[in-house]
C-alpha cells in the first residue's frame, strides 16, 4: 500500500524530471555522445559520477520525505537526478523513463567474502577493507562454483505495478534486466586480499592460473542463463559512469524481450595489476578477459589502473571502444598509442576537490593539458570525474569543477 502523501511526493518530483527530460538539449547531448562513441567527437564530453552524496545536502534539497522504503528508493534517485541537473549537469542526459530492475539473483561463484572494515566517516559509503585469504591450498580451488541464476517473476511484476502507480502518465516504466559486471581481479582481491594475490602472482603463478581459468567459464555460463531467460539489460545509456549512447547497438536481429550480450556494452578492469609488466598483464588478465569480451557488442576497458604501458595488450581484447585513462597515467604516451582508434576516457584526479583549498586554475590547467594532448594525437576525448570520496562538505567545489570542465570542453 502506498500512502497518498508518498505518492504525491514522488509524482511531484517525477513531473520535474519529465519536464527536464523533454527539453531539446537531451537529444542534442545524446547526439554528441553517439558521435564520440563512433570516434567522431565534436568536442570532449563530460560526466560526473560516484558523488559523495553524504556531503551534498547543505541546503536540504536531498531531504527524504517519503515513509515507505520502496518510495524512498525512488525519491532518493529522483532528488539526486534533479540536484545534479541543477548544480553540475555537465553532459548528463535526463532520460524520460524509470528503470525497474528484474528480481534476478545469482549464487555467484559460491564464495562468501570474509573481511574487516574500517570506517572514518560514518555518513560515507567509502570504507577500508581488509580481506581474509580463502585460497591457500589446492583443495581451496574447489570453492569456486558455477553461478546459478534465479528469477522471481512475481516480485518483478509487483515492483512494476508499484512503479506504474507512482509514475504512470508521467515517466515511462521500463522493466530492466541485468547489466553484467564481469571483473576477474576485483572478486579475486576479495577472496584472497590484495597483497596475498599479488604475492601469489610471483610465488605461485600456476595456482593463480587455476583460479582464473575457472572464472571465464563461470561467467560465460552466467551469460548463457541470462540470455536464454531474457534477463539481460537492453542497450545501456551509461556504462561504467560514461555515456553509452551509440548507433552501433543493438546488433542486427535484436529482440527487446531477449537482449543478447552482443546487443550491449561490457566493462572490464584489472586495477590490481596496475604495477605488473605488460607481459604479465596479458598472461593473467587479457587472455582470460578476452574470452568474455568477445561475446559483447562494445567494451569499455579500465578504471584506476594506469594503462599507458599496456595499450598494445588492451588492443587484444575484442570490441574495445573506450580505454580508461586514470589520474596516474602518462597521458602523452597513452594518447600517442591510442590515436584515433579508441576514446581517451580521462579520469581527472578527484583529489583536486579534497584539498585544504579548491584551486580552480589548477583544475583548468589539468583539463586543458589533457585536451591539448588529445588534439595533438587526434584522440576522441571524454572527462569522467568519479570516485569523489569527499569535497570537505563544500558542494560548491563540485559545482565549480563542473563549470570549469564545460568551459574547457566547449572552448
Amino acid at each position: 500500500m502506498i500512502s497518498q502523501k508518498d505518492k504525491k511526493i514522488i509524482r511531484d518530483l517525477a513531473k520535474q524530471v519529465k519536464e527536464i527530460a523533454s527539453l531539446p538539449i537531451q537529444e542534442e547531448k545524446r547526439r554528441l555522445w553517439r558521435k564520440l562513441n563512433r570516434l567522431e567527437a565534436e568536442r570532449p564530453m563530460v560526466l560526473i559520477a560516484q558523488v559523495c552524496w553524504n556531503e551534498m545536502n547543505v541546503n536540504e534539497e536531498l531531504n527524504v520525505l517519503c515513509e515507505s522504503p520502496e518510495c524512498q528508493h525512488y525519491e532518493i534517485r529522483l532528488r539526486r537526478l534533479l540536484y545534479q541537473w541543477r548544480h553540475f549537469p555537465v553532459d548528463m542526459v535526463m532520460e524520460p523513463f524509470i528503470p525497474v530492475f528484474k528480481a534476478v539473483s545469482s549464487t555467484g561463484f559460491g564464495i562468501e567474502v570474509k573481511e574487516e572494515i574500517l570506517v572514518t566517516d560514518p555518513t560515507s559509503s567509502v570504507v577500508s577493507h581488509k580481506f581474509i585469504n580463502q585460497f591457500e591450498t589446492e583443495s581451496d580451488l574447489e570453492k569456486i562454483k558455477e553461478p546459478l541464476v534465479s528469477y522471481d517473476e512475481g516480485e518483478t511484476q509487483r515492483q512494476l505495478e508499484v512503479a506504474e502507480e507512482l509514475f504512470g502518465g508521467l515517466l515511462e516504466v521500463r522493466s530492466r534486466g541485468v547489466e553484467p559486471y564481469l571483473s576477474l581481479w576485483d572478486p579475486l582481491a576479495t577472496w584472497m586480499g590484495v597483497e596475498n594475490a599479488l604475492l601469489a602472482l610471483v610465488e605461485r603463478p600456476d595456482y593463480i592460473h587455476q583460479i582464473l581459468d575457472r572464472m571465464p567459464s563461470g561467467y560465460l555460463s552466467l551469460l548463457d542463463q541470462l540470455e536464454k531467460n531474457g534477463l539481460l539489460c537492453p542497450p545501456q545509456s551509461l556504462i561504467h559512469c560514461t555515456g553509452a549512447w551509440t548507433d552501433e547497438l543493438p546488433a542486427f536481429g535484436y529482440n527487446p524481450e531477449k537482449p543478447r550480450t552482443k546487443d550491449i556494452w561490457m566493462f572490464g578492469l584489472a586495477q590490481m595489476l596496475g604495477t605488473v609488466s605488460p607481459k604479465m598483464f596479458k598472461e593473467f588478465e587479457v587472455d582470460y578477459t578476452a574470452r568474455i569480451a568477445n561475446r559483447f557488442g562494445l567494451v569499455y576497458y579500465g578504471c584506476c589502473e594506469p594503462l599507458h604501458d599496456k595499450i598494445a595488450e588492451v588492443r587484444l581484447i575484442p570490441h574495445v571502444r573506450k580505454i580508461s585513462m586514470s589520474p596516474w597515467v602518462d597521458q602523452e604516451k597513452a594518447a600517442e598509442q591510442i590515436g584515433r582508434d579508441f576514446v581517451f576516457s580521462r579520469k581527472p584526479n578527484p583529489a583536486f576537490l579534497a584539498g585544504s583549498v579548491f584551486d580552480e586554475e589548477l583544475v583548468r590547467k589539468d583539463l586543458f593539458q589533457t585536451k591539448k594532448i588529445c588534439q595533438n594525437y587526434g584522440c576522441s576525448l571524454e572527462f569522467i570525474l568519479k570516485d569523489i570520496s569527499t569535497v570537505r562538505y563544500q558542494p560548491e567545489r563540485l559545482f565549480q569543477w563542473a563549470k570549469v570542465a564545460m568551459e574547457v570542453a566547449q572552448e
